[in-house]
């Protein structure tokens, strides 16, 4: 596939400041938030045993003791906590010129976009797989997406913490920015007739997907510059959006490290 010519983009743009506090729990996403230089944290608390795991594990972090009933008072509903828990600050926003910025030092260089993908424990999932193959950053749009809270964050096992994860306010006039800054985007659709991996990958790529079962939006689709499609046998009707994602990324990675 011809690589699209890139043209001039704005650089050393500041991020927008971040909005507020949010909860982190799970020993993997407290931990990856403890280690990572960039991430504010204001207090973390846990059952006895969780936190001389956790001060055992990070160096001179405090941790403040405290029984299930009062740590499950300061978390959702039904959070999966393992006895610790971070209150952190948001990161400063990035936007989708970010993603652009981004490729300027990399020969090869893949965004994942989830368009209508709803569910917490997907998004963390993809980011997950992003991170875990070397993806720049994930792209959703801001209105339909799950926050990137403690939910998305235990199910990502850290990668939130690494992976860039870009809102947009409209999905459409982001692909037409990272089009016009280099990127050709490859909408992963079941009917598409071309096959994935018949296609070159390597320059800069963004990897569109839709959630399960509607798939992407018409105008997400017709922004897309082709459809691709993961070929799986006729009486699986789909791979689950995270799965999508995941297959696409090795064989991103497959490409370039070829």
């Amino acid at each position: 596939m011809a690589k699209r010519k890139t043209e001039g983009q704005p650089r050393n743009r500041q991020p927008a400041p971040g909005k507020g506090l949010l909860w982190l729990y799970g020993t993997h996403a407290v931990t990856a938030a403890l280690r990572n230089p960039r991430r504010r944290v204001r207090r973390v608390v846990g059952l006895p045993d969780a936190a001389a795991e956790m001060r055992a594990a990070v160096s001179g972090v405090q941790v403040t003791e405290a029984d299930r009933a009062a740590i499950e008072r300061l978390l959702p509903r039904g959070a999966v906590h393992q006895g610790i828990a971070a209150e952190v600050e948001v990161f400063p926003a990035l936007g989708i010129e970010d993603a652009v910025e981004m490729a300027e030092d990399r020969p090869h260089t893949l965004v994942v976009v989830l368009d209508q993908v709803t569910d917490p424990q997907n998004v963390g999932a993809v980011l997950r797989s992003a991170a875990a193959f070397g993806a720049s950053a994930v792209i959703v749009p801001e209105n339909g997406s799950p926050e990137a809270g403690g939910a998305l964050a235990k199910a990502a096992a850290g990668a939130l913490e690494t992976m860039p994860l870009i809102r947009v306010v409209n999905l459409k006039r982001a692909l037409e920015t990272l089009k016009a800054g280099g990127f050709w985007c490859l909408g992963l659709a079941g009917e598409a007739t071309a096959d994935l991996a018949a296609h070159d990958m390597r320059g800069r790529t963004a990897l569109v997907l839709g959630a399960e079962g509607e798939g992407m939006r018409r105008l997400t689709r017709e922004t897309c510059d082709l459809l691709v499609r993961i070929p799986i046998l006729p009486d699986m009707e789909s791979l689950n959006v995270s799965a999508a994602a995941a297959v696409s990324l090795y064989e991103w990675r497959r490409q370039v490290m070829a």
